[in-house]
């Protein structure tokens, strides 16, 4: 699909992912390091029995297809090698807190000097100026000052983030998004283009709908847990079974599919199984009294669970109709059937002989396969290569004719079949940008988001969910009734006028509605169709109905979340949901560029469980080379001692601190007044540390337990140790870097009022990006949507609403 565009990838380890995906999209990706290798190649973790250039499997698994050429940023010839290449590029990635970037002596002024039409990604902890941006920070101070760790863990137990660093696989997969959008722009105005993407933003769109919920209905939400809160309800999603844990809501819809095995084990009598089970879940929703309740539900399951494994609960459970999801260790995940079928995990040669399997392809596509083109380069390889290409002067990118258009996607037209997060969050990303995006809603089949709080003062509502809201901005809405034969014909028409068609259903649901692929593509053959939702189109569990709770657990995350003592607690709510984007974003905006370079049009198949397991690369590696299953650690890692969530003056409020380096250890004894740790021998190196971790937390919360958050935080950064709040959504609304940035922007709603609508994750220059408008009303634009773009007049709109296909 990108076939045509070069990729210079200067960036660290925070920053190598973006250009991979741009790389397995078709672009060419050369690997711009020091003599020394990147920073990126000593990241765990690591082989032992390689070169050390050679041993980290981040490296090898974030950096696979690329060429590496060796540039020294100290010899003037290779910086005008390096700008040599430059004007044969198309993007420039780098990476890292803002005063190490540009280590060449090179600034955008000069990226643009070599080549005008350039689109140059920055990716910082915090962006590129503001109060925050040159703060101290690692994976735990980032998620901390962006959200999500406030939403994750145990009610009675600290915050917890991950407990394999996800911030910064957010962040470069994010930047792969900027840079598209970016290069649409440039197109738009045949001008370079500097993107600004920050990682605090980046994570706190993982929160869902808690980004702003404090100002939606007056409270944050708060972590729960093993459990989950559903509108009004909590419900219970992670149980123990005889080998592990599962994940499955836990309520009558549940427990109804089960009845058979549950009568079959003994579990509940003839009587029991006989009561509506599904009934008395919407009595408990109305306030009303129930025979059972959840506790006696939770209990029953709990009994089934305990005895059987999680491969067959999950397996039963598909063949009765509930979706038991096993809790997967990285072991788990290579034994998975469905990815065995859709030959998801392909097999690489690693340095030293060793051949392992890894994630392939994030989505699959018969015009366009991604391109998994091997291993990554040892430093250097390509360096002759590419200074012979550089001599030959074989390679300009192509001239641009500006379109003039004032937005980047302006012109493009989107049928967004999509609900719920993945496929919403992601043409809301073209919508803002210009894109005419029609989204279809019935009142029969409303976007199921729109029955999820935040609710405008608590009150629920159709039209004032704001976890409906952030993710449906700038589209119009169209109401059909899908089983109406009108409104088949009416969806047909609107798919010959799509650029795009993008649909979440289950497989086999789009065909019944009269839209497979040889329909759109008879309609429009340069149309592109993407298909996503959680096992992909193919395969044994390819019908597995689900929420990204469900593919969290199963690509194992909910694993590696929450405290060593405890059940897993998972990251907040349906995680695969926040990861999706970063990759079907990428690969809608690269089918379009093609369809508009060649005129040919395809049908994507992009599965949830899939794109989320590219995050879990290096420890899918790890596990196949040491044996090592990771798992839940609380806040504690291998990169940092001391590390960890610190209860601070006020109730419920935390600061993260983190002492990865020896500087930031002799900073914080100076804070702390514990000098007598800078002579004791027992604490002399991060392992020596960690040894005494729980010893260290117990003098730390002494200090911290006196001041508030903010104080903890601010005098922490003073000397140089990496710490931050645990922002809440009321934070975060009046958090300084995100006012710097504009991060939220205020909308006037119908019904809502004004309402502080969540902004992108990156800054483009002299572009003001956000929302267009605010997200709209059940069937808002029906009429506008059937007269201006199919044509209809008021006579045959009026059939329409009167025969009940516009609804």
């Amino acid at each position: 699909m990108l076939s045509p565009y070069r990729v210079l990838d200067l960036t660290d380890h925070r920053g190598e992912l973006g250009p991979r995906i741009l790389g397995d999209l078709g672009a060419e990706i050369i690997r711009v390091e020091p003599p020394e290798g990147s920073e990126a190649r000593r990241r765990g973790p690591r082989m032992t029995d390689v070169p050390e250039t050679e041993a980290s499997l981040q490296f090898f698994a974030f950096n696979r297809g690329k060429r590496s050429i060796v540039l020294d940023p100290r010899d003037a010839s290779d910086v005008e090698t390096l700008l040599a290449l430059v004007a044969t590029a198309d993007f420039v990635f780098e990476s890292g807190p803002p005063g190490s970037l540009m280590p060449y002596g090179l600034t955008f002024e000069g990226l643009r000097a070599a080549q005008p039409r350039i689109v140059h990604l920055k990716i910082t902890p915090f962006g590129s100026d503001g109060p925050y941006a040159d703060y101290s920070a690692t994976d735990l101070v980032v998620a901390s000052l962006g959200g999500p760790v406030s939403v994750q863990g145990d009610p009675e137990l600290p915050p917890v983030r991950v407990t394999v660093p996800q911030v910064w696989r957010h962040a470069g997969g994010e930047s792969a998004v900027a840079a598209l959008v970016a290069h649409a722009r440039m197109r738009a105005t045949g001008e370079a283009q500097s993107v600004d993407v920050s990682a605090q933003c980046v994570m706190t769109w993982t929160m869902l709908n808690a980004m702003v919920a404090y100002d939606i209905q007056g409270e944050d939400f708060e972590r729960g847990g093993s459990e989950m809160q559903l509108g009004t309800s909590t419900y219970r999603i992670i149980y123990p079974c005889a080998d592990g844990h599962v994940a499955t809501l836990g309520h009558g819809g549940s427990l109804a599919p089960l009845i058979p095995w549950l009568l079959e084990d003994g579990i509940i009598d003839e009587r029991m199984a006989a009561l509506d089970w599904v009934a008395m879940d919407t009595a408990r929703i109305n306030g009303q009294e129930t025979e059972f309740s959840l506790e006696d539900v939770d209990g029953i399951l709990e009994r089934l669970f305990a005895r059987h494994k999680k491969d067959e609960l999950f397996e039963r459970g598909l063949e009765l109709g509930v979706t038991v999801a096993p809790v997967s260790t990285m072991q788990d995940l290579l034994g998975l059937r469905q990815l065995d079928v859709r030959e998801y995990f392909k097999t690489f040669e690693l340095p030293g002989g060793r051949k392992a399997r890894a994630p392939g392809p994030f989505a699959h596509s018969a015009r366009t396969p991604l391109a998994i083109k091997g291993r990554a380069p040892s430093l250097g390889e390509h360096s002759q290569e590419i200074r012979r290409e550089l001599a030959e002067g074989s390679r300009r990118p192509d001239r641009v004719e500006p379109s003039g258009q004032s937005l980047p996607f302006e012109g493009i037209k989107v049928l967004d079949l999509s609900w719920i997060a993945v496929g919403p969050i992601s043409t809301r990303c073209l919508a803002d940008h210009g894109a005419t995006v029609v989204k279809i809603e019935s009142e029969k089949r409303a976007d199921g988001l729109r029955f999820a709080g935040p609710f405008t003062d608590g009150v629920m509502g159709w039209n004032r969910s704001q976890f409906f809201g952030d993710f449906n901005t700038s589209k119009l809405d169209l109401t059909l009734d899908l089983k109406h034969p009108d409104s088949k014909a009416l969806l047909r028409k609107l798919a010959s006028w799509a650029d795009l068609v993008v649909e979440s259903y289950t497989p086999g649901v789009i065909s019944r509605v009269g839209l497979d692929y040889e329909t759109v593509r008879t309609l429009n053959p340069k149309s592109v169709m993407l298909s996503t939702c959680l096992m992909g189109q193919t395969g044994p569990h390819k019908q597995m109905a689900g929420y990204g709770y469900h593919a969290g657990a199963l690509a194992g995350y909910t694993e590696l979340t929450g405290w060593p003592e405890m059940p897993p607690a998972g990251p907040y709510q349906a995680y695969t949901d926040v990861i999706t984007p970063r990759f079907l974003i990428p690969t809608m905006l690269s089918a379009l560029d093609h369809a508009r370079r060649t005129g040919e049009g395809q049908h994507i198949d992009l599965a949830q469980l899939e794109a989320g397991l590219q995050f879990l690369a290096p420890e899918i590696l790890d596990y196949q080379v040491s044996g090592h299953v990771p798992t839940r650690l609380g806040n504690r890692g291998p990169d940092a001692a001391p590390q960890g969530t610190y209860p601070c003056a006020s109730d419920d409020q935390w600061c993260s601190i983190a002492v990865e380096s020896e500087k930031h250890w002799q900073a914080l004894c100076r804070v702390l007044g514990a000098e007598e740790w800078l002579v004791d021998e027992g604490l002399g190196s991060r392992e020596d540390r960690t040894s005494r971790h729980d010893e260290l937390d117990t003098r730390i919360e002494e200090w911290t337990r006196a001041r508030e958050a903010n104080e903890v935080m601010e005098t922490l950064q003073s000397v140089g140790v990496p710490a931050g709040k645990v922002q809440r959504s009321r934070d975060l609304l009046r958090d300084p870097q995100y006012r710097h940035r504009h991060f939220h922007h205020p909308l006037e709603h119908p019904e809502m009022g004004r309402v502080p609508y969540s902004g992108h994750q990156w800054r483009i220059r002299g572009y003001e990006s956000g929302p267009r408008w605010h997200a709209p009303v059940l069937g808002q634009h029906s009429f506008q949507v059937l007269s201006e773009i199919l044509g209809l007049g008021d006579e045959e709109i009026g059939e329409l609403v009167a025969s009940g296909a516009v609804v």
